[in-house]
């Protein structure tokens, strides 16, 4: 969670690899999720999806749970909570709407955090331009138009996308390590499981659905998780939200490969449009903050951004 970037010469290249990798590993795991919604459902996938990840980070990071304070544990839940709904309204939403338009939609929930933080015109023009993009995608020429259950609920999850930023920087802020992460994944495991546990004790219990599910928490939490962290340490943050933007792009990549998901001309300028403002805020937010100079003394924390 809070780890200083690392100034390291020459790993620019393999960075912006990671981050590309961990995107492509974050939607491919949607489009594996999406085969599975039919059978155990989007909250039993959700359910075992965060519950693999927090096993696994558990007894990577074993955190010192007694040393923790209240201020300590009321982040994490904060956290937890944030990834609960984040997760789970993301996966109801892809099992009503294609992938592309919905990770497109999502990008709405950081893009009005970052404008409502800034209080600056450019910030809020471009979530006008996103928004133009979103508005566009109502327009869909492959398919019809979206389902209005599923588009509320990814709006949903990108109000809680939004949470999770400020979540996770807290939780980064007051604790060391991936152990905030782990226990937040445990508290969002147990925040959704009242609505997925059908679902997660069918996938247990059957081979098929298990090593399925267990693919979705690989692809969509642990691997992006790590080569998001790796990449944090080499690349300056403006590099990093510019290539984050490019998500709905890929995401509309495994939809039409996993999932056969059409895209037609109208949902690409819409998914464009999208890009080019969180490339754009990525870009001014870094470009403001370089005017705030830090004492030396002070590294410079860092949050991965694994998200839905």
């Amino acid at each position: 969670m809070s780890t200083p970037r690392l100034r390291t010469r020459g790993g620019t290249a393999p960075a912006v690899l990671m981050v590309v990798g961990s995107c492509a590993s974050l939607q491919f795991g949607a489009g594996l999720a999406v085969q599975l919604f039919p059978e155990i459902g989007a909250a039993g996938v959700t359910t075992l999806r965060l519950g693999f990840a927090a096993v696994l980070l558990l007894l990577v990071t074993r955190p010192k749970l007694r040393t923790w304070t209240k201020q300590q544990w009321f982040a994490v839940v904060a956290f937890g909570l944030s990834l609960a709904g984040m997760n789970g309204l993301f996966y109801e939403a892809i099992a009503r709407i294609p992938l592309g338009p919905a990770v497109a939609i999502e990008f709405l929930g950081p893009l009005g955090l970052a404008a409502v933080l800034s209080r600056k015109l450019r910030d809020f023009a471009w979530i006008g331009l996103a928004l133009a993009g979103v508005a566009m995608l109502g327009l869909d020429d492959v398919g019809g138009s979206l389902d209005p259950v599923g588009v509320a609920f990814v709006l949903g999850a990108g109000f809680f996308w939004a949470l999770y930023i400020l979540a996770s920087e807290r939780v980064g802020s007051l604790l060391d390590g991936a152990g905030g992460l782990a226990m937040a994944l445990v508290i969002g495991t147990l925040a959704i499981m009242p609505f997925g546990a059908p679902g997660a004790v069918e996938g247990l219990t059957d081979t098929h659905f298990f090593m399925l599910a267990l693919g979705v928490g690989m692809l969509s939490s642990v691997i992006p998780y790590g080569l998001e962290l790796s990449a944090l340490r080499l690349l300056p943050k403006a590099v990093f939200g510019v290539l984050l933007a490019l998500e709905p792009v890929i995401a509309a990549l495994a939809g039409w490969l996993l999932l056969d998901q059409g895209f037609g001309m109208v949902s690409a300028l819409a998914v464009a449009l999208v890009v080019i403002a969180g490339a754009g805020s990525a870009i001014t937010a870094s470009r403001s903050a370089s005017t705030i100079t830090p004492p030396e003394d002070t590294p410079d924390e860092v949050t991965a951004s694994v998200h839905a």
